[in-house]
């Protein structure tokens, strides 16, 4: 049997990149009552260089309370939340590898704001310790920031030797990390020991979780034994 986590990452208000997408989870929970989503929020999510999906200013959770409700109520059976950074990028400079060379007390100080912020929202109990760096990539000190700061599972990315380079390492060092292993389109969907299928909100997105890889995603897993995990769980 294979066990099988999916997850959604950049689920914010933005109106681009927004919860529109769990209408295709519900559609397969239909299918699968067991199945698992692992999303991944930006606490505040700011692109910045691309002008037709760049936002004024970032989208802070705090001050978006539907959006945090509609968080509130996914059913736990079926969903789990996960931080996928503070902004997600660098405003001005890049839309994503916010982690990617940040030193211990940089990355310590994201993690402090993020944690602040969710608090406020009132979303303390729905969020687990899980994180994901924007774009796979974190620097050495983050992972010690990680620890430090309780986070307990790492969702990352092996696929690539440019990923690896910027772990340097420490990836193997920390109690649990997941790696992705698919992404359609980029990687077809197929099955491993332990599958981590990956997917996107944001509708630019070509690995966006659309009408029609929803329906790829629902023919695929009828046809296998799986057992539904979250992140952890792998």
């Amino acid at each position: 049997m294979y066990k099988v986590n999916i997850s959604i990452d950049d689920v914010s208000p933005h109106p681009r990149s927004s919860t529109k997408v769990l209408k295709r989870c519900y559609s397969l929970i239909e299918k699968f009552e067991d199945i698992k989503f692992t999303l991944f929020v930006p606490i505040a999510y700011w692109r910045t260089i691309r002008h037709d999906i760049a936002t004024k200013k970032p989208l802070i959770l705090s001050e978006h309370p539907s959006f945090c409700e509609e968080l509130r109520k996914l059913p736990k059976q079926n969903f789990e939340i996960g931080y996928h950074g503070l902004f997600h990028g660098i405003p001005g400079k890049t839309d994503n590898d916010e982690f990617m060379t940040l030193n211990y007390e940089e990355a310590c100080e994201k993690f402090d704001l993020m944690f602040d912020i969710v608090e406020r929202a009132n979303l303390k109990e729905i969020f687990k310790p899980i994180f994901r760096p924007p774009a796979w990539r974190m620097s050495p000190d983050t992972f010690k920031a990680c620890k430090d700061k309780g986070i307990e599972t790492l969702g990352l990315y092996d696929g690539q030797e440019e990923y690896l380079e910027v772990y340097a390492g420490e990836d193997k060092n920390f109690d649990k990390v997941v790696y992705a292993n698919v992404m359609p389109p980029v990687h077809p969907l197929c099955l491993f020991e332990k599958t981590e299928i990956v997917y996107h909100a944001c509708e630019w997105d070509k690995n966006y979780l659309c009408e029609q890889k929803t329906k790829e995603l629902g023919d695929f897993l009828q046809n296998n034994e799986i057992q539904f995990c979250y992140l952890g769980e792998l």
